[in-house]
């Protein structure tokens, strides 16, 4: 089996938030988990994933910070995951991809879940702002390398 590439020491944000999350497997996991699953058979039914799959993917996540292994809600004997303060800041993440998705994979009218709010009204599309409120796109930012600060890269 070939062993995975570890990020966590890489001087990029977006190669160590990658490595944090893992896999597909792990956003779905988050994923379900904002939509209150917090049982290991709740996420096993949505997901549809093996088993050994599914407890090696919550481990990770739970050694990572991103979900914490609590006791049960009910006062039962089995252990439930909720979101920490750090797995809750992946919500803008989800809901851009969830944003994403919904623009580029269904066709106008084709059936899809909604994320609505507490009034039933679906939330704006994301964006990113510069510190004045500008709306920013990828041809206004500049990205400084480490080491490199003369050349800055898109």
């Amino acid at each position: 089996m070939v062993k995975r590439t570890r990020l966590d020491d890489s001087d990029c944000p977006v190669a160590r938030s990658v490595d944090a999350i893992g896999d597909w497997w792990s956003l779905l996991i988050v994923r379900d988990a904002f939509d209150g699953s917090r049982r290991f058979g709740d996420f096993r039914r949505s997901l549809g994933v093996a088993k050994n799959i599914l407890a090696a993917r919550l481990r990770t996540l739970v050694e990572g910070g991103v979900l914490e292994s609590v006791p049960a809600s009910d006062g039962g004997s089995h252990r439930e995951y909720v979101l920490t303060p750090m797995g809750r800041d992946l919500f803008p993440v989800i809901v851009a991809l969830r944003q994403w998705g919904e623009a580029h994979f269904f066709d106008p009218g084709e059936p899809r879940s909604e994320m609505l709010d507490a009034r039933g009204r679906p939330p704006r599309a994301l964006e990113v702002r510069a510190v004045d409120g500008g709306a920013l796109g990828p041809e206004d930012v500049v990205v400084r390398k480490v080491g490199r600060p003369e050349e800055p890269s898109r």
